[in-house]
């Protein structure tokens, strides 16, 4: 599932992504019918986008974590594609957000639409973007949020005047705890035992959002919506560590941060070669 997120605050766009994708292997079925899936993580997904000749606007992704049934592709894989798409379209023009969010979701829709040919949607199995930036002229950045395929529409997230604050999704249990004082179960679980009515149900809802933890969004600095970011990822994969359950957040997290000049890279995993200890091969 991994986890990614999206930070609007009054000095830039934060964009963070863990990078671990899983991969679930069923065994053959056992004589008694019961069949296991293995999980296999991998930690070197690269889930933070960033197109040449669009440097004021960026996505991160989470979700499904590749299109295609035998031929499996990244989100990652498909940028040049799409960096050509925008190139021959919108020459030398500077996309809005919304307009670039658009223009994403239509390349990923017809990338879907054509490789998942025959492979049955599951609801909740998308492949979702988290996109960020800012529009010409504009003193704040914009958010908006698609999900391919079931929802493919761009919409605004913390889009209301003076409106900052963090979007993210994945395995976001933990995230929301810390956030929200509460999972996002907590409401439906306690209607259901204590069977509330709508209206009751309502009143629970608007208590415990009075749990949320009192960030003053608006007044944080850039590097305290960076800091932030980072620390709910790590959070969630320590968290997962201690945990009998699917561990879908790891590896390095990658960051970046957009702001009226531009995108800048905070932190992102590079390629490696093999470290050698030279004082080993000394001894």
């Amino acid at each position: 599932m991994s986890l990614g997120i999206a930070f609007k605050g009054a000095e830039g766009i934060v964009l963070a992504a863990d990078s671990r994708v899983t991969l679930n292997n069923a065994l053959p079925p056992q004589p008694n019918g019961q069949v296991f899936v293995i999980p296999a993580t991998f930690d070197n997904a690269t889930k933070l986008l960033r197109v040449k000749g669009q440097d004021h606007v960026g996505a991160v992704t989470y979700g499904v974590g590749a299109i295609g049934g035998q031929q499996p592709r990244t989100a990652h894989s498909f940028l040049m594609e799409f960096e050509t798409r925008i190139s021959e379209k919108q020459p030398e023009r500077r996309l809005t957000v919304e307009q670039f969010a658009k223009e994403l979701s239509d390349f990923f829709l017809e990338q879907w639409n054509t490789r998942m040919t025959g492979i049955p949607y599951q609801p909740g199995n998308d492949m979702v973007f988290l996109i960020g930036g800012y529009d010409e002229g504009s003193p704040y950045g914009r958010l908006f949020e698609c999900y391919i395929p079931s929802r493919p529409v761009p919409v605004e997230r913390c889009g209301g005047a003076g409106e900052f604050g963090a979007v993210w999704g994945g395995q976001f249990e933990y995230v929301n705890r810390l956030i929200n004082g509460h999972d996002p179960k907590t409401v439906e679980m306690a209607a259901a035992a204590l069977g509330l009515n709508t209206a009751q149900k309502e009143v629970l809802a608007a208590k415990f959002r009075e749990l949320a933890a009192p960030i003053p969004y608006p007044f944080l600095p850039l590097q305290d919506c960076v800091d932030l970011s980072i620390f709910l990822i790590r959070t969630t994969m320590k968290m997962q560590t201690w945990t009998v359950a699917l561990s879908g957040v790891g590896g390095a997290v990658d960051v970046a941060a957009i702001t009226r000049t531009g995108f800048a890279e905070i932190q992102l995993k590079q390629l490696t070669g093999e470290t050698i200890d030279l004082r080993s091969l000394l001894k």
